[in-house]
């Protein structure tokens, strides 16, 4: 009797790892989109374009600058539950907006908490994708990242994401627009997403009228996100990048 019940196990377990989906291999031109600072023209301009082109995004929300008393150049929590809605990912970019390597460790983790609980409370997916703020990282913050659950956190840097040689809780950035950016540039990043490589593009608002130094003019956005189009990309929010990437077990 114990026997066949050894032997239904490993048939069931046989079974279940059949099931469980392989990962697809990373395709070239596989670009990941990333709007940083919770700007309202993410919910008024940028995703209606996106739904256009039928591209994902990853939305990096904080309630730092004056999120609480500007909702001409801030979101509501109203319109990012929508973005939710229309499919798109809502990641963490802490409450505050500081940078992390100035934080004592329980006010980083507070900050990250800050966030998890809003989306929560709001009807969203507590994040599993991380941003940030300024680009500025730290082993204290990764450690609290990965004990939290995260599967993914942008920083800097300005190289495609190699998932073989680059940690995913510190994931590079291939283009980072600025007003004085170019096509050519954007082009010569999306370029950069082939050999197992992938292209993460950040942006900030499109416009950002409080942040002048990260702002996107819309006519190059359209622009950029056409090349995309044109280019035959595969075009996603961070946390599709699950389906090509074996995650890092906390």
């Amino acid at each position: 009797m114990k026997y066949f019940s050894t032997i239904a196990f490993l048939c069931l377990t046989l079974v279940l790892a059949r099931q469980a989906k392989a990962l697809e291999p990373i395709p070239d031109k596989l670009v990941v989109l990333t709007f940083d600072d919770s700007v309202a023209s993410h919910a008024t301009f940028v995703a209606p374009l996106l739904k256009k082109y039928g591209f994902g995004a990853t939305f990096f929300i904080t309630e730092g600058f004056e999120f609480a008393v500007d909702k001409e150049h801030y979101m509501t929590w109203e319109q990012i539950k929508a973005l939710d809605a229309d499919g798109f990912e809502i990641g963490n970019h802490t409450r505050k907006h500081a940078g992390v390597a100035k934080q004592k460790p329980e006010e980083l983790a507070a900050d990250v908490e800050y966030i998890e609980q809003q989306c929560v409370r709001n009807g969203i997916p507590r994040p599993t994708s991380f941003c940030y703020p300024g680009y500025q990282t730290s082993e204290a913050a990764v450690k609290l990242l990965r004990e939290r659950g995260y599967h993914f956190a942008r920083a800097g840097s300005a190289k495609a994401f190699d998932p073989v040689s680059d940690d995913l809780l510190t994931m590079p950035q291939a283009f980072d627009s600025k007003p004085e950016g170019t096509l050519e540039q954007f082009k010569a990043a999306v370029a950069q997403a082939s050999n197992g490589k992938i292209a993460v593009m950040t942006f900030h608002g499109v416009p950002d009228i409080k942040h002048p130094w990260v702002n996107t003019d819309p006519a190059k956005f359209e622009s950029y996100m056409a090349h995309l189009k044109e280019q035959g990309c595969r075009v996603i929010a961070v946390r599709d990048l699950e389906k090509y990437i074996e995650l890092k077990k906390p």
